[in-house]
C-alpha cells in the first residue's frame, strides 16, 4: 500500500510504499522505498501566497485542489514503482491548507489535493480526507501520529515522547498517566520563513545560519508569551497561526541581525518542545521529521532536556517517511474497518473509521473487518531508501 501526505512545510510530496499485515493484534510493517516529489516552484509559491490571512477566491482554491491532486498522483505512481507495481490501495493525507480552531475547539480542517487524479492515474482505491471525521467527533483531526506512536512504543519503558519535527511540532506521549498528543507549536514553520528572507532558500540548511547567531533573550521571551503555550491539551496549530504576519509583528520593534533571528527561532522550536516533554516526566524522546536533519536544532533540544534524544531512525523507522508510512498505517486501519484515531489524544468523543473512499479502476471490494484491532506494531527491516 501507498502513503502520501504533503506537511506544513509545502515543499514537496513524501510518498511511502510499504507492506502492512495484521498477525491477531499484532500490526506487522515492512517499509518498501520512500521518495519526496517536490512541487513544482510555482505551485509552492501559490500554496504558500493562499494560505491565511491572505485571501483565497473559490476559483483559486478549485484550481489549487485540481494541480495538488495531479501532483499527488504523479507522487503516487512513483510510489507505484517503489512497490513493484502492486497495491491494494493509496492513503492520502493531502495539503492541508488550513485548519479552523475558535475558543481551543478544532471547527474544521481542509486537506486539499483531490483523490480522484489518484486513483485515475494508479487505477487504485484511495483512502482519503482522514481527519474531518475526527473533528465531526469534538477531537482535533491533528495529530494522527498518535496512532502509530502507540502501537510502535508499547512495549519500550515510558513515559515516552514521540516527536515529529515538521513545519508545526507534536508530541505523542506513550506510556504516561493518560493518552495524549498534541501540536507544541512552530516546528520550522519560522525558521523556513526566515531562511526564505534572508538566503531566498527555504530553509536553514544544517542550521548554518542558525550557527553563527547568538539567541536574543528578548525576542524570545516576547515568542514565548504566546498564549497558544499555555492552553491545556488536546489542542493543534498550523500557518494559519505561525506566519509571516505573525513573524513580522514579533519584528516589528527588533532591530536584529539575520543569524540572530535564525538562532532565535531555533531555540524557540527547541525550548517549546522541551517545555512539553518536560511536562509529562518524558524518560525519552525519539524524533522524527525534517527537523531532526537540523543539528543545531537537534543539539538545542539535547541540551535542554536532560533524558535521550534518539532519532526514530534508530529504532527501525525512518524519520524522513514517517508521516507518509503513518498516513499508510491509516489507510490500513480504515481498509479493514479499524478505527484510526486515539480519542484521548485528538479529543475526539470516541473511536471512529477515518476517511473517505473513491474507487479505483475496478468495482471497490473491501476485506473483512479485523476481528481484533492491533495493540501493537513492529516493524520489519526494509528498503528504506
Amino acid at each position: 500500500m501507498l502513503g502520501l501526505i504533503s506537511g506544513t512545510s509545502m515543499d514537496g510530496v513524501d510518498v511511502a510504499a510499504a507492506e502492512l499485515r495484521l498477525d491477531g493484534d499484532v500490526l506487522e510493517l515492512r517499509p518498501l522505498g520512500s521518495t519526496t516529489v517536490a512541487y513544482p516552484p510555482g505551485l509552492r509559491r501559490d500554496l504558500l501566497a493562499a494560505l491565511p490571512p491572505a485571501p483565497c477566491s473559490a476559483a483559486e482554491l478549485c484550481r489549487l485542489d485540481t494541480l495538488v491532486g495531479q501532483h499527488f498522483a504523479t507522487a503516487a505512481g512513483i510510489g507505484l514503482e517503489l512497490a513493484d507495481g502492486r497495491a491494494d490501495f493509496a492513503a492520502s493525507l493531502g495539503q492541508t491548507l488550513y485548519h479552523w480552531v475558535q475558543d481551543g475547539r478544532a471547527r474544521g480542517t481542509l486537506q486539499i489535493g483531490q483523490p480522484a487524479w489518484i486513483a485515475e492515474a494508479t487505477g487504485l482505491p484511495v483512502v482519503s480526507d482522514l481527519r474531518a471525521r475526527d473533528v465531526a467527533a469534538g477531537g482535533h483531526g491533528a495529530p494522527l501520529a498518535g496512532v502509530l506512536d502507540a502501537l510502535w512504543l508499547a512495549d519500550e519503558p515510558g513515559p515516552g515522547v514521540a516527536l515529529n519535527i515538521g513545519g508545526i511540532a507534536n508530541i505523542t506521549v506513550v506510556g504516561g498517566a493518560r493518552p495524549l498528543a498534541y501540536d507544541t507549536g512552530p516546528g520550522n514553520a519560522l525558521i523556513d520563513l526566515a531562511a526564505a528572507r534572508v538566503t531566498g532558500e527555504p530553509q536553514d540548511t544544517g542550521g548554518a545560519i542558525a550557527a553563527g547567531g547568538t539567541v536574543r533573550a528578548d525576542l524570545l521571551d516576547a515568542l514565548l508569551a504566546d498564549e497558544y503555550y499555555r492552553l491545556p491539551p488536546p489542542k493543534s496549530t498550523g500557518k494559519e497561526r505561525f506566519n509571516a504576519d505573525y513573524l513580522d509583528r514579533a519584528l516589528a520593534q527588533v532591530d536584529i541581525a539575520d543569524a540572530d533571528l535564525l538562532a532565535t527561532l531555533t531555540e524557540l522550536t527547541a525550548r517549546t518542545i522541551a517545555d512539553a516533554c518536560r511536562a509529562v516526566g518524558a524518560v525519552r524522546v525519539v524524533a522524527s521529521g525534517g527537523g531532526v536533519r537540523n543539528p543545531v536544532l537537534l543539539a538545542a533540544l539535547r541540551r535542554l532536556l536532560d533524558v535521550p534524544v534518539l532519532v526514530s531512525d534508530e529504532l527501525g523507522l525512518p524519520a524522513d517517511s514517517k508521516e507518509a508510512l503513518l498516513t499508510a498505517l491509516l489507510g490500513f486501519l480504515t481498509w479493514h474497518g479499524t478505527p484510526g484515531n486515539t480519542p484521548g489524544t485528538t479529543g475526539a468523543a470516541g473511536p471512529r473509521l477515518l476517511g473517505s473512499i473513491t474507487p479505483g479502476a475496478g468495482p471497490l471490494r473491501l476485506p473483512a473487518p479485523a476481528v481484533h484491532p492491533p495493540t501493537r506494531l513492529r516493524v520489519q527491516p526494509g528498503d528504506t531508501a
